[in-house]
């Protein structure tokens, strides 16, 4: 398409990124896609349908992104956060997985979720994204008055020094691909199918999923959004600026913004290729608050947590579904604060969430990306078992009985240590 200036250019791409997450978050209420009800499920009755729904969408991205690579539409090697970056920041991928899905468990709910009950009319996931909001934008620019970020304060000093700096990109394609002497798009382009066939195969050798219509609409789309967004904001642009044509991408006309445009003040924050993500981008929410509402800083990920909302409303409303959620006593309102300090910290260190780094992450073959998924279902998980010992044994179930035995339950420690039975 071509427009006048980039300041249309640039509009045309949020309006489109708002449309996409618009109607994402009106299926995935519709459909209760749910990726810590994914984990609940699989851990307590041990069903894998939402398992399985979540897989469909990184499969969808995965062979999407294949596609777009191999074909030379888009790219995804500079990207928004930076998923395939060489700076492999091992320990923070892990730590902030973890800390991100034992948040979400407390918080009933990960950062998409949170804008899905939003839209739902739940008052508690109001609360819950405030302080998600204020702790993921703390955690990377710094408290007033000061030069120190929570990130520089409590984590930097240590998990630092802990990160590899690689030769490559940090996918699986670059990694293996450079390791063998094959053509790094060649790998990604065998790994990623690979990859994707695999899951594929999992996800429907299952009867239960391939009747669940509902499963199947909700990984779909939420995978074809990714796919979407990272089109969206990665194609060319062409830009008429006196009397002269510029075909150039989203990020190399954000660039020349000071060229282009006489208001450099108006220059907009964090463009580049990206997809969804959720807590950085709750996150800049505090910092449109903060900057006085000024449109330079009305992001795609801003517009992205407006559509959700909005899409879920939307749904909720037409199927009359709408109901007014509260805090059941003190302790839930102080356990969704618990989650949501956790949830902020956590998505910022591991540079994203369930969706950002569960599916859009896992898209671009990136292994932060994984390990980071692996991280924060395991919280996740063992955060749940533990609330099941707490509930099935209230007098017993110290903390520290709680988490052998929930060890012990994931094989991660032998039976002879067990504390608490588990009916």
């Amino acid at each position: 398409m071509n427009f006048e200036d980039f300041s249309s250019a640039h509009l045309a791409v949020l309006l489109t990124i708002f449309a996409i997450a618009f109607i994402m978050g009106a299926v995935v209420n519709k459909s209760n896609f749910c990726t810590m009800g994914a984990v609940s499920d699989m851990v307590n009755i041990g069903d894998n349908g939402r398992i399985r729904a979540w897989f469909l969408a990184m499969a969808v991205a995965i062979i999407g992104v294949v596609i777009f690579e191999f074909s030379g539409i888009a790219s995804v090697d500079s990207t928004l956060p930076p998923y395939r970056g060489s700076n492999f920041a091992w320990l923070e991928y892990i730590l902030g997985g973890f800390l991100f899905g034992v948040g979400m468990t407390l918080g009933s709910g990960c950062g998409n979720k949170a804008l899905i009950r939003i839209g739902g009319g739940n008052i508690k996931s109001i609360i819950l994204f405030i302080v998600v909001s204020i702790f993921a934008y703390f955690m990377i620019n710094p408290f007033p008055g000061t030069d120190s970020t929570i990130y520089s304060t409590i984590f930097y000093p240590w998990t630092s020094p802990t990160s590899a700096s690689l030769s490559t990109a940090q996918d699986l394609g670059s990694v293996i691909g450079s390791s063998i002497g094959m053509n790094i798009g060649t790998a990604r382009t065998v790994i990623g199918l690979t990859l994707a066939i695999a899951l594929l195969v999992f996800i429907f050798k299952s009867s239960d999923f391939r009747k669940s219509f509902d499963n199947k609409l909700g990984g779909f789309t939420v995978g074809a959004a990714v796919l979407a967004a990272w089109f969206a904001t990665s194609s060319m642009v062409s830009i008429t600026a006196d009397g002269e044509t510029f075909n150039w991408t989203q990020y190399a006309a954000a660039e020349s913004w000071d060229m282009m445009e006489d208001d450099a003040a108006a220059r907009p924050r964090d463009v580049a290729p990206q997809s969804f993500t959720f807590i950085n981008p709750i996150g800049q929410t505090t910092r449109y608050v903060l900057k006085g509402f000024d449109n330079a800083y009305v992001t795609a990920g801003l517009v992205a947590v407006l559509g959700v909302i909005l899409g879920s409303l939307f749904w909720a409303l037409i199927s009359k579904s709408f109901r007014i959620e509260w805090f059941v006593d003190l302790k839930d309102f102080v356990t969704h604060i618990i989650g949501g300090i956790l949830m902020g910290i956590g998505g910022v260190l591991a540079l994203g969430c369930t969706i950002g780094q569960g599916v859009t992450g896992v898209s671009t073959l990136s292994i932060g990306s994984m390990l980071a998924l692996a991280s924060i279902i395991f919280g996740s998980a063992l955060t749940m078992k533990m609330q099941y010992y707490k509930m099935m044994h209230e007098d017993d179930a110290t903390f520290i009985k709680s988490l052998v035995s929930s060890l012990v339950d994931f094989k991660m420690l032998p039976e002879k240590m067990r504390s608490l039975e588990n009916f």
